[in-house]
């Protein structure tokens, strides 16, 4: 109960600091100068940077009733994986509401939670080790909207192995297509500035449609991990961070998220960002 205390007095409390910096980070950077060229790109980036700058708005001037997400993934070699069990030390896990926390852990997922003044420390934790970014993407969704993230190109059929929500370890074969995070938000009615968010692996059909009709029937073709799926409410300067428990190869779920073959094996993580809600 103590520990729920101050858990929550905490978000009170911080709640206000993230508007501040959210509002003020765009005006912080106009004066920044820009990055040398042998610093790794991501040293200066800053959470408020990925935030629109655009209302999103009808035609008629109405608001769309909208979230954004900005995913940052980021890279450190497999020999430093070490560095992330300091980096969960920092996050929160109580925020969030896994399909199955066991089948979840058992497939060397990791998630936490955290808020845009936790971020320099998470930073400094992957710059020592090695860290950089590698890609940055932006996500617009409505409520009740999913979007998939893309975590891995198949070029071939091929069995992946993972564990279930019963536990047990099983293979769906899958491919040629692509591995993604689908990510869906929904607003929560009667409630301001906040969304339920839920994640979760995917293989989508390979042919996607624009047509509800053709949509929904190739849905059939697709393989969701449920077992490594999650949820949790957000609002503007929380984040997720999902990183891999261990270094797997390939031919698991965890190895197709988390590692990249290479001369030097390395480890992907995947920062999710709630950068602005219109409601």
């Amino acid at each position: 109960m103590l520990i729920d205390a101050i858990f929550n007095n905490q978000l009170f409390m911080t709640r206000l600091f993230q508007i501040t910096v959210l509002s003020c980070a765009g005006l912080l950077l106009t004066g920044c100068n820009s990055p040398d060229k042998n610093e790794p790109i991501w040293r200066h980036v800053k959470i408020g940077d990925i935030a629109p700058s655009h209302t999103n708005e009808q035609p008629g001037g109405q608001l769309l009733e909208t979230i954004n997400f900005g995913v940052y993934i980021f890279e450190i070699p497999a020999e430093n994986i070490s560095a992330l069990d300091g980096v969960r030390q920092i996050l929160y896990t109580k925020p969030l509401k896994f399909n199955d926390y066991e089948s979840f852990s058992a497939n060397s997922f990791s998630a936490g939670f955290g808020q845009i003044q936790m971020w320099n420390k998470i930073r400094n934790l992957l710059l020592a080790a090695g860290g950089k970014k590698v890609k940055t993407v932006s996500l617009l969704l409505s409520g009740g909207q999913a979007d998939d993230l893309l975590i891995a190109r198949l070029y071939k059929e091929q069995t992946i192995f993972y564990v279930s929500a019963d536990g047990s370890m099983e293979g769906v074969t899958i491919g040629p297509g692509e591995l993604a995070l689908r990510i869906k938000a929904e607003k929560i009615p009667g409630s301001r500035g906040v969304y339920n968010v839920n994640a979760q692996p995917v293989f989508p059909s390979p042919t996607r449609s624009a047509i509800p009709q053709l949509a929904a029937r190739e849905k059939s073709g697709e393989f969701l991990f449920t077992s490594a799926g999650f949820g949790l409410k957000m609002s503007p300067g929380d984040f997720v961070f999902l990183g891999p428990v261990k270094y797997t190869d390939q031919m698991t779920l965890a190895g197709l998220f988390f590692s990249r073959d290479d001369r030097k094996p390395v480890i992907r993580t995947y920062l999710i960002v709630c950068t602005r809600i219109n409601d």
